[in-house]
This record gives C-alpha cells, structure tokens and sequence, in this order.
C-alpha cells in the first residue's frame, strides 16, 4: 500500500460550529437524535490541544526532583561486556510521527500499534487483545494515533489509566485531535521487576532506570536500597540501556517479558508497593463497532457545557435518573479558549476556566437509557461527542 504525505498529517483546525456528525450539538426543540451507527462516527475535530500533560506520561521526559536525566549515565567504551545482550537490531524499530512508509503486510495478522520498545506494558496489553497479533512499536502516543488513521496499522492500544498513577491526560487530549473510535478497552496488573545485567546482585546497584510512572509505584522498595533513580521515557527504554551500557551498577524497573528480550537477569520480582497495581488501556480504530446488548458494554463521551449555577449537577444527572452507572469521569481546560468571560452583577467581567468533560458510563448506546441519556444531556451542552462504545473489560 503507498501512502503519500502531505498536509494528511496535520490536524484539523475547524471550531466547534463547523464540526461533523458525529458532535451533538444543542437542538433546544428536540432530541434530534439519528442512532444509526453513521450518526455517531466521529469527523474532523478543531480543537488544538498542547502537547504537554500534567502526568507524566511514556512520551515526555520529565524532569522531577531526585531523578537523575538517563542521558547522566555514562557509556562504558572499550569493554568486553558492553555489548547487547542479545541482538537488538532484530527487534522492529519505533515508528515516528515522520515514518509513513508501512511495514510489508501478508495480511495475516493484525497490526497493532502501541507506545514504547518491545517488552513495554503497552505491547502486553496489545498481546493481550490480539494474542495472535503483530506489534508495531512507536516512538510517541502521537504516532501510534497516526499509524491507524494512515493505515499503517488496524489498531492501536494505549493507556488512558493506571490505578495507583492516575489518568494519562496526554492521551485525553489526543482522543479529541484525531478522528479515531474507541472499540475496545484491556486491563491489565502490572508486575514490576528489578532486572540487572546477569550476574548482578540488587545490593550492588547504584541507581536503576525507569519511567517516572514506575520509579514512584516501587518508591518504598528503591528507598530500602538507597537507589539513585534515573528517569527514561518508558520501562522497555530503561531495560534496552542498562543492557546496552553493561553498567553492573545500574538496574532497570520493567516487566519480565523486557528482561528476556534484553537479556538481563530479574533481580526482584513484584517490587511495586501496591500489588493491585492496574493500567487500563484504550482499543484505538478506524472506525466504530456495532453496539450490542448482549454483554455489558461501556461508552464514552466528551462534552462541554454552557454557562450556569448548577449546569455540571444537571449534566450528570441524566444519567443518575435512568439508573445508569459512571465509572469515570475527567476534566481537561479547552485549549482554544482556556477562560470563559461573562458578565458580573457587580463590575467588569468575571473570568473562569472553560473544561472539557469526559465520562464513561456502563450502557450501550442500543440501550435506549443511554441514547435518552444523550438526548437530554445536550439540552446544557455547548459541544457533545460519542467517542466509543465498547465492550467492558471485566477480568484483569
């Protein structure tokens, strides 16, 4: 398949008023709501969004307090054991948001995309929706986005939670700049492990590498050690450098799966503080499944609302009022207009900050609640979008 670069990459800078089928906007004299699967697709978005997030996330390289920059570790030259551990110029090579040129497909598999270097947890989770799968690395949240909408892939999974760390709000603000549906949904317990090069002992480590997300969910563990933590834009990376520099006093937290593809040596196993330590990733495609009432489903929308006393009660109320269940719900400032301006009673103007919502609610939107549910929901929305309707996840 040739794909052709050019202005596909960048993204739609379209407002709200000229957005597509898929927006609900408000229709004060009815519902106006179509349910037939075309109706909820979602089009081209014009909401800009910056590229920085407030957690940290497997993308960026945040710089936090006591974390050493992986770039501190020194390359040890001229010695015997610092070669690869085993051949990684084998493993598949991380597409960037640059590399349009799709790898050569038999079309027996599916190709899903994920964030990080072989042997990360996203490539777990991959693995854990398509077992017979193959995985696609990227270098950033963005490309993986790119890779499905260019057809580089069929999928993408990425995470959008974890239980002790929070939400990814990166990947929040991507679901808005690209025109992709929400189709499925992994949990998946992590386990993180100490690895070192083989022959190392835990004792004799002077500092480990890691994500931010991890170094912070082993903290009581690295403490007892007294280990310098250096931080790497993801836990697959961390293990590839300890391997590749053959630092006997440097380990790396990563999964099991990273330590034989790097080949290292698991130090400790389970060295998170909590062992119910859950990520919940998103199934990323083209284009919408068919909702179903057969098993439990679960959607999730975006919207905005209008200016008024007790407007966020009353949104949330729909649902609340036809038994249905929210499993979630998140708040991210607009980007094209942070600050809301409106008249005070008393002088000048008063200014807040204009949100974003996102909910996930346990219905289907063949559930005639939901689609209810929406219909009324729209009445104090400025700007609404079904980003998915999916099946849930239940065992993790």
């Amino acid at each position: 398949m040739a794909v052709k670069g050019g202005s596909i990459w960048s993204c739609a800078k379209t407002p709200y008023s000229h957005q597509g089928i898929s927006d609900l906007r408000s229709n004060r004299s009815g519902l106006g709501l179509n349910l037939s699967l075309r109706k909820w697709e979602c089009c081209s978005l014009g909401v800009s969004l910056a590229h920085k997030a407030i957690t940290p996330v497997e993308d960026e390289k945040p710089n936090l307090p006591g974390m050493e920059s992986a770039g501190a570790i020194q390359r040890v030259e001229d010695n015997e054991s610092t070669g690869f551990h085993k051949d990684m110029n084998l493993l598949p090579k991380p597409l960037t948001a640059a590399d349009i040129s799709p790898s050569p497909d038999d079309g027996s598999k599916v190709r899903v995309a994920y964030q990080g270097l072989p042997g990360a947890y996203s490539e777990a989770a991959a693995l854990k929706a398509y077992p017979k799968c193959e995985t696609v690395p990227c270098d950033q949240f963005e490309a993986a986005f790119k890779a499905v909408e260019l057809w580089l892939v069929d999928k993408a999974v990425l995470p959008i939670e974890n239980s002790v760390g929070g939400s990814i709000h990166r990947n929040y603000d991507l679901l808005l700049r690209h025109r992709l549906h929400i189709v499925g949904e992994v949990q998946l317990l992590v386990n993180h492990c100490l690895l070192g090069l083989p022959g190392a002992r835990k004792e004799e480590l002077k500092r480990v590498l890691s994500h931010p997300q991890a170094l912070a969910q082993c903290e009581m563990t690295l403490s007892s050690l007294g280990i310098i933590r250096v931080s790497t834009d993801d836990t697959a990376l961390a293990a590839q450098m300890v391997a590749s520099t053959g630092l006997k006093d440097a380990g790396a937290v990563a999964s099991s799966r990273a330590a034989e593809i790097y080949g290292l040596q698991i130090l400790a196993d389970k060295v998170q503080d909590d062992d119910d330590n859950i990520t919940r990733f998103l199934i990323l495609a083209r284009e919408p499944i068919m909702p179903g009432t057969e098993r439990q489903y679960k959607t999730s929308v975006v919207f905005t609302l209008e200016e008024g006393p007790g407007v966020l009660f009353k949104a949330l109320a729909v649902f609340a009022l036809r038994g249905i269940n929210l499993t979630k719900i998140e708040s991210r400032p607009q980007k094209q207009r942070p600050l809301r301006v409106v008249d005070d009673s008393n002088e000048g103007s008063a200014k807040y900050f204009d949100y974003l919502f996102y909910i996930d609610f346990e219905a289907s939107m063949a559930d005639p609640r939901a689609q209810n549910a929406l219909g009324q929901l729209q009445e104090f929305a400025s700007f609404l979008r079904v980003l998915g309707c999916y099946p849930m996840d239940i065992i993790p």
